[in-house]
Formats: structure tokens, C-alpha cells, sequence
């Protein structure tokens, strides 16, 4: 196999094991927890509710174009203060996140994931959009 196949296969693993685990959680936010529940949390925190909004957009939306390869570098730079936003509430539960209320450090992990992606990109594996290629260039 030759290190661009690898590159590339790397790549779409990548995008397909993180986009599916966006999906799971802004799913989860949506099915569990409840939209009017996840919104109460976030205020909870102090945040201002319309925060778990563009919260659960972002998983949801940001998992899927993970997974199809669409604008993946400007989705995965996106996705990073999400992540680091998640760290920061779970900060106080300790560093496993099978502490009670999950630790800090799966998301932090998640973050540096979104980082090589960043720096990857989508890889051969991806849904081409030209318009959308031309438009965004190198984040596409």
C-alpha cells in the first residue's frame, strides 16, 4: 500500500469513527436528555440556552459532513471549541470520564483528533462538491 492509500485510509477512518461520535452525542442531547433538557443544563452552567442549540447543530451537522467528507477542515476547526467547551464543564469531575459526570479528558483526546483531521483533510474518500471545493479551497 502506498503512503498516500494509507494517508487517505487514515483519513476516512478518522472522519467515519469522529462523525459518528458526534452523531451519538448530539443525538443523545436531542433523545435523552431532551431539547428543552439540554438547553436547562447549559443554563445551568451559565451559559446562555440558545448555546445547546448551536451545540446540538454542530454534532449533528458536524458528524454528518465528518462522515460524507464535506468541508471536513472547516467542520473539525469548528468542532474544537465545542470539544474545549466540553472539557471545561466536565473539568471538575476529574480526568476519566468514567468519573461520575465523565472527565476531561476524552474530550481533550477528541480535540487533538479534530486537529489531525484539521491537518489532514478529508482524505480520497470524500463527497466531492465543486462548488463547495472552490468556494471554501483548502477547508474544503
Amino acid at each position: 500500500m502506498t503512503p498516500q492509500a494509507q494517508n487517505d485510509i487514515s483519513a476516512l477512518i478518522l472522519r467515519l469513527a469522529s462523525g459518528a461520535l458526534f452523531l451519538a452525542h448530539g443525538w443523545m442531547k436531542v433523545s435523552v436528555f431532551t431539547i428543552p433538557g439540554t438547553v436547562g443544563y447549559f443554563e445551568g452552567l451559565g451559559l446562555p440556552g440558545f448555546v445547546a442549540y448551536l451545540t446540538i447543530l454542530a454534532e449533528l451537522g458536524g458528524g454528518l459532513a465528518l462522515i460524507l467528507g464535506v468541508a471536513t477542515r472547516l467542520v473539525s476547526l469548528a468542532l474544537i471549541p465545542v470539544l474545549l467547551g466540553a472539557a471545561w464543564v466536565h473539568s471538575s469531575n476529574g480526568w476519566t470520564f468514567s468519573n461520575e459526570g465523565g472527565g476531561w479528558e476524552f474530550p481533550v483526546f477528541w480535540a487533538v483528533a479534530q486537529v489531525v483531521i484539521l491537518i489532514k483533510g478529508a482524505g480520497a474518500y470524500a463527497l466531492r462538491i465543486p462548488a463547495l471545493n472552490r468556494t471554501l479551497g483548502q477547508f474544503a
